[in-house]
């Protein structure tokens, strides 16, 4: 008969660390904690059955069209981390970050260490001797799109010449950091960009519009994929009184998550001016309206409170009605319900966006 205590044991021994586990005692892939994103609409779809959000200890994506909020979800998840106890390292390629708008998202700019990212291999050796400290980080690369290799910095401008080298040392990289960071409980957000799907098979196009650089290994590498995408119309911006624009309306789509339902989609507005925060509470309407709860009659909205009483408000007051601390109690309870309990798929739900998929929502 098989000791198979033993067996863990010389396993443990051989690897020189904890790697042989018995997973009715001790699962080292299951995610523990999770860093709020700022969306709790977007937080309630990632996962299954719970209230979640980035998970600790895996690699994610965040990619999106330009001027979607990609590098304020950043921020927000930076701040967020930081009031766990993350240690915040943030890789720029971009140059873009100004520290005004990191501490307005919330961040702690002294405690935050931001790096230049100079080329693909300096950020991935950077995070492997991070992790040799054993602390907890979130790392987030912004972005990895922009971020080039060392024989794109030393050789010419010929895209031909350095062709898939990015892929393949990120290829490598993956599948050396990727059990080193769920075991620190570190987290490695990518933000990464959305672009044109050239291809000379039209159906293709129709089908996959998007695509995201760094090759087939990253996909599979993420743990959870969230793509932004923004609305056609200008009613998707939010002016100020001065007619100057200060925020934008984006679609959150799961386009992988290990933890839930890819496809499943979020809608929220981000203010980006002076003012930077998800408008989160603003959203909440939209991600319960099709509740049973939920009652429309020509203008006026009805919530059935649980308690045999109703509440009549209008769309126009919903932030009023916020105010009313039963009122948004019973909001969260229909969110538990609907959104994460017992969620159906709600595409379509938001009005002039355009799908991953190409399609316009009617």
């Amino acid at each position: 008969m098989v000791d198979i205590e033993a067996m863990r044991k010389l396993l443990n021994k051989k690897a020189g660390m904890p790697v042989a586990h018995n997973l009715k005692q001790q699962n080292p892939t299951e995610v523990k904690d999770w860093i709020p994103t700022g969306s709790r609409w977007l937080d309630s779809i990632i996962c299954r059955g719970k209230l979640a959000g980035i998970p600790v200890g895996k690699v994610v994506e965040i990619a999106g069209l330009e001027a979607t909020g990609k590098s304020y979800m950043a921020a927000k998840i930076a701040s967020n981390a930081q009031r766990l106890g993350h240690t915040v390292v943030y890789f720029d390629s971009e140059s873009a970050i100004d520290p005004s708008f990191l501490a307005n998202a919330g961040c702690d700019v002294e405690t935050l260490i931001y790096v230049q990212a100079q080329t693909v291999e300096f950020v991935l050796e950077s995070i492997e001797e991070f992790l040799k400290t054993g602390e907890q980080f979130l790392f987030i690369w912004d972005s990895l799109a922009l971020t080039p290799a060392i024989s794109d910095v030393e050789g010419d401008f010929n895209p031909l010449s350095s062709m898939a080298v990015k892929a393949r040392i990120l290829a490598k990289a993956m599948s050396k950091i990727t059990i080193p960071i769920a075991n620190s409980q570190s987290t490695l957000l990518v933000l990464n960009q959305l672009k044109t799907n050239i291809t000379r098979n039209p159906n293709m196009a129709l089908v996959e519009p998007y695509v995201t650089p760094g090759g087939k290994a990253m996909a599979y590498t993420y743990s959870l994929r969230i793509w932004l995408t923004g609305r056609k119309s200008k009613a998707s911006y939010i002016n100020d009184d001065n007619g100057f624009r200060i925020g934008s309306e984006v679609k959150a789509t799961l386009k992988k998550s290990r933890f839930g339902t890819a496809g499943r989609q979020a809608t929220f507005k981000i203010l980006w001016g002076d003012e930077v925060r998800i408008l989160d509470e603003e959203s909440w309407l939209e991600a319960i309206k099709k509740s049973k709860n939920i009652t429309i009659k020509g203008s006026w909205y009805y919530m059935n409170m649980g308690n045999g009483e109703e509440m009549k408000f209008q769309p126009g007051r919903w932030m009023d009605m916020m105010e009313n601390p039963e009122f948004k109690a019973r909001v969260l309870e229909i969110m538990e319900e609907e959104v994460i309990l017992n969620f159906k798929n709600r595409e379509g739900d938001s009005q002039g966006f355009y799908d991953i998929d190409g399609d316009e929502d009617e």
